[in-house]
């Protein structure tokens, strides 16, 4: 499967997450399975849906789409780019751009998002497996670069 491909998942779930409301993204199994410590994987429920949520403010990252479980950032193996401000959080997990690293690459050649584009067009990009949110990070960082220029 293709990390950067849209998904055909259509299963109803609810996708309002239940601490904040805001509405998350559905992910893979497959995403948790890589990114939850080992004391959450012992307790996911395989045969549930499960839905990301992006809010900052939240401090839940993954929920059932049926409520039953909800996952925090001390469950994750990594730093969630979405609720930590840090500079050495990836905003970029495959390819390892940080904050950090795409400031000091402001106005260099070639640019980050082209060098993380061409990765992807190459099939190297595991965005379902090192992104908590379970989707390719190119968007994170075109968000990000342009929020610099607004600066």
């Amino acid at each position: 499967m293709d990390c950067c491909a849209p998904s055909n998942n259509t299963e109803a779930i609810k996708t309002e997450c239940p601490s904040c409301g805001e509405k998350g993204k559905n992910v893979q199994l497959i995403t948790l399975k890589s990114l939850l410590k080992s004391s959450a994987i012992e307790i996911i429920e395989p045969e549930n849906s499960y839905v990301f949520c992006s809010n900052p403010a939240c401090s839940i990252v993954y929920f059932s789409g049926n409520y039953s479980q909800t996952f925090v950032e001390n469950d994750i193996k990594v730093q969630v780019y979405q609720k930590n401000q840090s500079t050495d959080v990836p905003v970029c997990y495959c390819f390892d751009w940080t904050r950090e690293r795409l400031l000091q690459s402001v106005g260099s050649d070639p640019k980050p998002a082209e060098q993380i584009k061409s990765h992807v067009q190459a099939g190297r990009c595991g965005c379902e497996v090192n992104n908590p949110q379970g989707a390719c990070c190119l968007g994170n960082v075109n968000v990000f670069l342009r929020g610099l220029k607004e600066v």
